[in-house]
């Protein structure tokens, strides 16, 4: 029987009272250390304090904030009463949070901040229910929220104190035996929380996911990942109301280590993993290319003795990774290979490139490893399967990167890459999960084909919340997850994600293809930040390329071109540029067939938006793109 995770928590503080177990920043932005016995005591406390107003098994909570250690003290204190929460980010749109709240007829709600309590001050006309706030600001004081125009019947509270007060009330031996009674209840049955999609295809679906659906990870996860381990250090950057977050944090403190709250922006990561020197991040494919290009862009200012070196010892670094694969076995058999062969014509350049590797690594390499500190084991990537280059960049330089796959509706791990003997390309299915990939027939493909990725297990969502008839759609009686995602197996059993299904653009030729690695190819480049692919019914394939502003600007400098900053993208030389970068980018030498190659573009100055173009987990949401950029997407196709 698994335990839930208030349960496994308890066993932890137990073990290790005084590991810290969460880093965050003061006014000053200095780190401070919270224990594993301090956090247990505040849990307590805030659980007393809402068993005290009503709080009970089987409500749900509505939880609006983004991360900072005050979420994860709430979200265990409303397992233990043996409630569940309903997560979301501070970036949601109100309509979002009226439908979210609404629906799960929230009596309480968590809000981050003074911005997020008038947000959803403003909809309390349209939230019947819903009669207790509370600001977890530490910040946020009594007069600020007196000074909110609100109905009479619903409550205003401050976090701190409602800690403080359950501070009191655990005085009391009959109510902090009750709250460990309720903890004790607990089964991994019920509810733990319900996580809203991002709304990428525009309908907000209430994934509901149990205790068993997490904890099943807790074990299974290690067996892949072996070398996790009381005491480490993990950056946390990505929004923890989301699955893929939220499960780090749960595996995090089920090994007694430490969270580290930090900001997927460059120069607060950068600095933070300088100050944290952590063991390990999760984080999604785009903050990777994000690094990747910041490395080579690094370059660009050095002499050109300097940039020929690094360029050379990045090819050398490529050319070892390359054959080392090759020599060990660790290579990717989408199609099948003779190991006879692969040593056969590997281990001699293997052991010749070697010592150029070394002084590559001494000279080059260990200066990008140093940004990472001296603890950092690996980089363990969620929300979106890692571009080729990216992934073979990181393993050639000697930074480990595990990728991940999963989905909210799996909790959301499905597969990831062991630490020892990963093969790169590909990820392993969880001990426990059962995977299958289908064609449109519902047939087993064969290695090398693509093909539906169907998955059973623990992890998989009970359904979604009051939508039977969606649930219906994804889910089989007997339990098959429909992902929606493509897959291709290898011959050692190994498999890769290859897009979504429902992402698929058929061109009016009946061509198939998918836009993802066309995507993560075009991302590669120094000049691009985000590219988004179009076609679907059309001739040929178009783009929308987001420009990277800044190495843009520096390009125009070195060749003395004059330029507006706000009319960039609107310049013949930056065209010219973009045009010469997507022609040498997706051609048939990188192995694009003929139809998947862009044949007109339009340029966006402006970044993608989390909560705009972007989900939470950074995943492009095309519903919304489509219809933000209609009338660019209209230029791409007029004949």
């Amino acid at each position: 029987m698994y335990k839930t995770i208030p349960q496994t928590f308890a066993q932890i503080v137990s073990k290790y009272p005084a590991y810290a177990v969460q880093m965050s920043k003061d006014k000053n932005g200095i780190f401070t250390s919270v224990s594993y016995s301090e956090l247990s005591s505040e849990v307590n406390s805030l659980a007393a304090s809402l068993a005290k107003r009503g709080v009970k098994r089987g409500d749900l909570i509505g939880l609006i904030s983004d991360n900072r250690s005050e979420w994860l003290a709430s979200d265990l204190a409303i397992l233990t009463l043996g409630a569940a929460d309903v997560p979301r980010g501070r970036d949601a749109m109100p309509y979002e949070i009226s439908f979210i709240l609404n629906i799960t007829e929230a009596r309480f709600c968590f809000v981050e901040n003074a911005v997020q309590l008038r947000k959803i001050v403003n909809l309390l006309d349209k939230l019947p229910a819903l009669k207790h706030l509370i600001v977890m600001d530490q910040e946020f004081d009594q007069k600020m929220a007196d000074d909110v125009t609100k109905p009479e019947d619903v409550e205003i509270l401050l976090y701190r104190n409602l800690v403080k007060e359950g501070r009191t009330l655990l005085n009391d031996r009959n109510i902090a035996k009750f709250i460990e009674d309720e903890r004790q209840k607990g089964t991994e049955d019920e509810t733990a929380t319900i996580i809203f999609t991002s709304g990428t295809t525009g309908d907000p679906k209430g994934v509901i996911l149990t205790h068993k659906n997490f904890a099943y990870q807790l074990e299974a996860v290690p067996k892949l990942i072996e070398k996790l381990a009381p005491g480490q250090r993990w950056l946390s950057v990505l929004p923890v109301w989301h699955s893929f977050e939220r499960i780090l944090q749960y595996m995090i403190i089920s090994n007694a280590s430490t969270i580290a709250y930090s900001k997927p922006l460059g120069s607060i990561l950068l600095a933070d993993l300088a100050v944290v020197n952590p063991h390990w991040m999760g984080s999604v494919p785009r903050i990777w290319e994000a690094v990747k290009a910041g490395v080579f862009a690094s370059t660009k200012n050095k002499s050109p003795i300097a940039k020929g070196l690094f360029a050379f010892f990045i090819q050398v670094a490529r050319l070892y990774s390359r054959n080392k694969d090759l020599l060990l076995g660790e290579v990717a058999t989408f199609q099948k290979r003779s190991r006879f062969l692969d040593i056969l014509v590997s281990v001699l350049p293997t052991i010749l490139l070697y010592p150029l590797y070394k002084l590559g690594d001494k000279l080059v390499f260990s200066k990008v490893k140093q940004k990472l500190g001296k603890n950092f084991i690996a980089g363990v990537s969620g929300g979106g399967s890692l571009s080729e280059g990216v992934d073979l960049f990181f393993a050639s330089i000697g930074i480990k990167l595990l990728d991940g796959y999963g989905l909210t509706e799996s909790a959301p791990v499905v597969a990831v890459r062991p630490v020892s003997h990963g093969v790169k390309r590909t990820i392993t299915a969880l001990q426990g999960t059962e995977v299958r990939i289908v064609d449109e027939e519902g047939r087993e493909v064969k290695p090398g084909q693509k093909g539906v990725i169907l998955v059973k297990g623990p992890q998989v969502m009970k359904g979604y919340y009051k939508r039977q008839d969606l649930t219906d759609r994804v889910l089989s009686k007997d339990g098959w997850l429909d992902t929606g995602d493509l897959g291709m197996w290898t011959h050692k059993g190994e498999f890769a994600i290859c897009g979504r299904a429902k992402d698929t653009i058929v061109l009016s030729g009946g061509e198939n293809l998918e836009p993802v690695p066309i995507e993560a190819k075009l991302c590669e480049s120094e000049f691009i930040e985000s590219a988004v692919v179009l076609g679907q019914d059309q001739k040929y394939l178009g783009a929308l390329i987001v420009l990277n502003k800044k190495r843009i600007e520096e390009y125009l400098t070195e060749k003395q071109i004059p330029y507006l900053a706000d009319k960039i993208a609107g310049m013949k030389e930056v065209k010219e540029l973009i045009e010469k970068t997507v022609g040498e980018i997706v051609n048939s030498k990188h192995g694009f067939k003929s139809f998947e190659h862009i044949v007109r573009f339009q340029l966006l100055a402006k970044s993608f938006e989390v909560g705009r173009e972007l989900s939470a987990k950074q995943e492009l949401k095309r519903f919304e793109i489509q219809k933000l950029y209609r009338n660019e997407i209209q230029e791409l196709f007029v004949s």
